[in-house]
């Protein structure tokens, strides 16, 4: 039997008790165990969230794209429309007034084709005839009637979201190139007026010559004093922008008629609301050229007088359009014309031989 000191017996029971004291697990098993599971079921609740916004970001990444492939369709349905929109040469505009009914059907009776021709014009030589006018200062009154009726007659108006006035003219030549350019994709815009006799297939010729000019203005260009006295006809108010008294204008077409090609009426479409407008409205339509790379271009034959036209015409060199000095027009026009039509017009057959 070992004998076992009793300082030998104090050393073993030291070390029984530092290992069951100071070795014991910190954590009892049933404490462990309880905090594992919670931490798992954290984690799960965790992986469960994550999964959802995974979904919610599949979801959304689906919309997107179902989204940009309809608008890639819209697109292309888009271009397909604009590439397959008719294409024409000359849109003319003929400034009329509610008080111009003489005046319009003198215009039909003579340089204006009517019917089956007109509709001709447009589908094989790519030239839209139209008078344009807006509404009165009472829509849905007796002068807006007599237009509709018109138009159930004759179907040759544009009209145009304007109030029509005589001092509102450069309002009115804003708001023609810009519902034009929208409405016809053409080569050139037109604008005359209903008192001014026009020869088309010669204007055609014409226009013919400056079909590959990107920015081509065409008409009379003049150059007139601005007016600052009151009470007197085409004064300006702001006359104090051009200068000194007694300064002129610059360049621009008279009134009367002019043509603009397609990329200046888009110009003045996409830039109507900033377009400063002066009284004259062939001073407007001046000004908003003059700031752009334009070639202006001064071409007598649409300022014929009444009196020359027929001459010009024996020798070789018909009239595009043809007027009276003394009245910015054709004097009386709704009965003169007649005669203008008789001395001045072209050959029929001069209108239909030309080839766009």
């Amino acid at each position: 039997m070992e004998i076992v000191s009793e300082g030998r017996l104090a050393r073993k029971n030291w070390g029984r008790n530092f290992i069951e004291q100071d070795y014991k697990p910190k954590y009892g098993i049933a404490r462990f165990e309880s905090n594992t599971t919670g931490e798992v079921s954290k984690i799960y609740d965790y992986i469960k969230k994550l999964d959802k916004k995974i979904l919610n970001l599949k979801t959304k990444l689906n919309s997107l794209t179902k989204k940009n492939q309809s608008t890639v369709n819209d697109s292309s349905l888009e271009n397909e429309n604009v590439s397959t929109k008719k294409k024409y040469f000359i849109v003319i505009g003929i400034n009329t007034a509610f008080s111009s009914r003489k005046r319009r059907e003198s215009v039909r009776a003579t340089w204006m084709p009517q019917g089956e021709k007109r509709k001709r014009l447009e589908e094989e030589i790519g030239i839209v005839i139209r008078f344009i006018i807006g509404h009165s200062a009472r829509p849905g009154g007796i002068l807006d009637n007599s237009i509709d009726e018109e138009e159930k007659r004759y179907g040759d108006f544009m009209r145009l979201n304007h109030t029509e006035a005589y001092l509102a003219l450069s309002a009115k030549t804003k708001i023609y190139f810009a519902t034009a350019v929208e409405k016809w994709d053409a080569d050139f815009y037109i604008k005359v007026d209903d008192d001014v006799h026009v020869n088309i297939g010669a204007l055609t010729k014409t226009l013919l010559s400056h079909v590959n000019k990107p920015r081509v203005y065409i008409g009379c260009m003049t150059s007139g004093p601005v007016l600052t006295e009151k009470g007197v006809k085409h004064r300006e108010p702001e006359f104090w922008k051009f200068g000194e008294a007694g300064n002129n204008y610059f360049r621009h077409a008279r009134g009367q008629i002019y043509a603009i090609s397609k990329e200046l009426a888009t110009y003045i479409s996409k830039n109507k609301d900033i377009l400063h407008k002066y009284a004259n409205e062939d001073v407007s339509l001046g000004t908003w050229m003059i700031g752009l790379e334009v070639e202006h271009v001064n071409d007598k034959s649409l300022c014929c007088g009444t009196s020359v036209c027929e001459w010009k015409k024996l020798i070789g060199h018909t009239c595009v359009a043809t007027l009276d000095w003394a009245c910015s027009g054709i004097c009386n026009s709704q009965e003169r014309i007649l005669d203008v039509h008789k001395h001045c017009s072209e050959d029929e057959n001069d209108l239909w031989q030309v080839i766009v």
